[in-house]
């Protein structure tokens, strides 16, 4: 492959040699081929035993470092371009930059409804204050979100909205029937991305009869959504016994502290 070649190329036209031919995704470094030099991306790889392009076996894992060399010095547009980003990435900060990228589509948090609202990370609030009116929102970094009639029966979920670090995070206590028994989670998430949520830990507190019940760990992204942490247990989870005994008429009170890394 003559390398001078690309040196006649603009930038879109050599970011085009590098579109999978299975998934039409960019293929980005490690670039893996087929013996006969045709690319295909490392995920769509490890789907596939033969070439999309020339139908040849492929045996074993083959390097184009040529063409990972070439690939350094493109710009790649965004993958949420189609949605008005305008960036163009060297492949090393596309992954970096698609986290946090202000055109990455959201869809609404609020467990239990069927809300189909969906939209960038700065809609999310202004979403939640017009749509969903009914959830309360705390300032501080220190609260105290009351669970009222815990009693009732069937799935019931409570949300709350905490702000504090210039940051809002959503508080969902979901009553689910699992295992063959009722049983709550409670967990935080921040309104914003994987990379912002691993700058903060959150607590959850249970307490009163001289006991306590405490849980700390990384808030989720709502691009999680809550229902990921439920189903891995990666949330404070406790049955109605426990919810009884914390419980008073009826209301559960959760103190929740929000602490920067």
């Amino acid at each position: 492959m003559d390398s001078s070649l690309f040196g006649k190329k603009s930038n879109s036209e050599l970011a085009s040699l590098f579109e999978c031919p299975v998934c039409f995704e960019y293929i980005l470094p490690p670039i893996l081929q087929c013996q006969n030099g045709h690319l295909v991306c490392q995920a769509c790889r490890k789907m596939i035993t033969t070439c999309p392009t020339c139908r040849i076996q492929i045996t074993s894992n083959i390097r184009n470092l040529q063409m990972e060399k070439v690939a350094s010095s493109v710009f790649f547009p965004c993958k949420y371009s189609i949605l008005g980003c305008k960036n163009q990435l060297l492949y090393q900060d596309k992954p970096g930059h698609e986290e946090v990228c202000g055109h990455k589509p959201y869809i609404c948090p609020c467990p239990g409804t069927s809300c189909k609202w969906q939209g960038p990370i700065d809609q999310v609030m202004p979403h939640l204050m017009s749509q969903h009116k009914s959830i309360t929102t705390l300032e501080g970094e220190d609260i105290v979100f009351l669970a009222t009639d815990i009693n009732l029966s069937g799935a019931v979920d409570w949300v709350m909205i905490q702000s504090c670090f210039s940051h809002h995070f959503m508080l969902v206590l979901e009553k689910q029937e699992k295992y063959g028994r009722q049983q709550f989670y409670a967990v935080v998430q921040i309104i914003g991305s994987e990379m912002q949520a691993e700058n903060f830990i959150y607590r959850l507190e249970l307490s009163g009869h001289k006991r306590r019940l405490v849980w700390e760990a990384t808030p989720k992204s709502i691009h999680d959504g809550v229902q990921t942490a439920i189903n891995t247990n990666d949330c404070l989870v406790f049955d109605t016994t426990l919810a009884q005994r914390f419980s008073e008429n009826g209301n559960l009170g959760i103190n929740v502290t929000i602490c920067p890394v």
